[in-house]
């Protein structure tokens, strides 16, 4: 097992002790440690170089320093790849013009990212679904098309082209090379992020992110900041780390005895009732989200011990610190849509995906989005697979709402009828789309929806055909002519 973990890890080999103690992969164990590490560091952070301690520059440079010394540890020589890609698209922003640069911008990030993707999974290690170094590049894709996208905004356009929360984001000024680095390698979300952008992330660097301000929430409302003093992270690091044991151990518990892949055996799939198959593939990905939650509220809780994350208070004057959060948990386990459930699960890449793709795409947005999303997730066939049929449940998810959901709101009992009815087919949903994005392969994939006959794939095309429901963009755009008219009328 040692060396197996080993050869796997190109970080540090300091921990290989413990990675064989507790029959860990190696590179697991380091990112791991280092999010430890990077916890205590936000801690001292936020106490010792409080921006009214000490200047902006001096927290971009150890913010950095941080991050590049955690990537260098887990990542080893690979972490170069993180510059690379850095330095490439910011050459990109500055010398190419205004008008088109957060085109070329998003075409050199992602391919590099792409690039890199292919080499690691049909070159290096096809199947090891570990941490890995394009891991953070995915992040940083992220951060670097936002900001390039919100550069244009601040420097080309007016604000009366720009929606609200554009106009929040766009950025007036190129950032120096230090800011850049800063935003996209700092030791807070170098690892797993989550991303977040560039004018909150400045604000926080500069002490001014408990001043009143717009921000768009995922559900897009805004959220006003009704105080300016700087509340305490503490109860929420609290939180958020206790979340992440609970999950843990959930995750270490349950993942080894519901395995997605028995989901497919030959023998389950022939002995065992339909409605049994249904139920054991709902606990199988029940049993594999806790993953992600930990990950993502551990990089949350350290983000927030820095003092970042602050979104303002809610009715009760209680501070919220969910500004970059990833994920709501009880939203997603209870989800009564397919919408949803992807609205509260990774939500900061589902901002992303709305910000640069579904709010620009002037052609059917929501197939760009998904082919998007794909192609940012990696290169492994059955996240394909994943997204196309993500597209079609989508679309029949929607057609249901808009032309049934209104004929059980008569009555609280009708309404709570069809929330349980559409709880239990998002979940059926959710776990039967994602299944190819577990098992990667084509193959596999295949196999599972054989098994299934097709059915989901076959009754969206249905509920599609036989519902049809006009795109957001249509209705919004209705919307906005009615409320014309009236107001032409008045």
């Amino acid at each position: 097992m040692a060396t197996q973990t080993t050869a796997s890890c190109t970080g540090f080999t300091l921990l290989q002790p413990i990675s064989e103690i507790i029959n860990l992969p190696l590179d697991q164990v380091n990112f791991v440690a280092c999010q430890l590490f990077a916890l205590l560091m936000a801690v001292w952070f936020r106490i010792y170089l409080h921006p009214s301690k000490t200047s902006p520059f001096i927290r971009h440079v150890v913010a950095t320093l941080l991050g590049f010394y955690l990537a260098l540890f887990c990542f080893g020589w690979y972490s170069l790849h993180f510059l690379v890609q850095s330095g490439l698209s910011y050459s990109v922003m500055v010398f190419s013009g205004l008008e088109n640069m957060h085109k070329y911008c998003f075409i050199v990030t992602l391919g590099y990212l792409i690039l890199c993707q292919i080499t690691r999974v049909y070159v290096f290690d096809y199947g090891m679904y570990s941490a890995d170094f394009t891991g953070p590049m995915m992040v940083i894709t992220q951060k670097i098309t936002s900001m390039a996208f919100e550069i244009h905004d601040g420097l080309t356009k007016r604000d009366a082209q720009l929606n609200p929360n554009q106009k929040y984001l766009a950025i007036r000024r190129m950032p120096s090379l230090l800011e850049y680095l800063s935003y996209n390698c700092n030791f807070m979300g170098i690892l797993a992020g989550p991303t977040c952008s560039y004018n909150d992330y400045k604000a926080f660097i500069e002490g001014t992110g408990f001043q009143p301000r717009h921000q768009e929430n995922a559900n897009g409302k805004e959220n006003g900041k009704c105080k300016q003093s700087e509340p305490s992270p503490k109860n929420a690091v609290i939180s958020k780390l206790s979340t992440c044991a609970i999950s843990l151990f959930v995750y270490l518990s349950l993942c080894k005895l519901l395995p997605v892949e028995h989901a497919i055996d030959d023998d389950f799939v022939s002995s065992t009732p339909f409605y049994l198959q249904v139920i054991y593939l709902y606990l199988a990905m029940l049993a594999l989200r806790p993953k992600y939650y930990f990950v993502w509220t551990f990089a949350d809780a350290i983000n927030n011990a820095a003092g970042f994350g602050f979104s303002g208070y809610d009715v009760d004057g209680e501070p919220q610190w969910d500004l970059i959060s990833n994920l709501r948990i009880m939203d997603i386990e209870f989800a009564t849509s397919f919408k949803s459930f992807l609205d509260n699960w990774n939500i900061q890449t589902s901002l992303w995906l709305k910000r640069v793709c579904y709010e620009r795409c002037p052609v059917n947005p929501t197939a760009a989005t998904f082919l998007l999303s794909a192609m940012w997730h990696g290169v492994y066939p059955g996240y394909y697979l994943t997204f196309v049929t993500g597209i079609a449940m989508t679309m029949a998810a929607r057609a249901v709402r808009h032309n049934i959901r209104p004929h059980f709101l008569a009555s609280d009992s009708h309404k709570c009828v069809y929330d349980v009815i559409t709880w239990a087919t998002t979940q059926i949903a959710i776990s039967y789309t994602v299944v190819p994005f577990v098992l990667l392969a084509v193959g596999p994939s295949l196999k599972f929806y054989r098994s299934w006959y097709f059915g989901l794939h076959l009754l969206c095309v249905l509920v599609v055909l036989v519902l049809p429901v006009k795109s957001r963009r249509r209705q919004a755009k209705e919307q906005q002519d009615g409320l014309q008219k009236d107001g032409q009328a008045d």
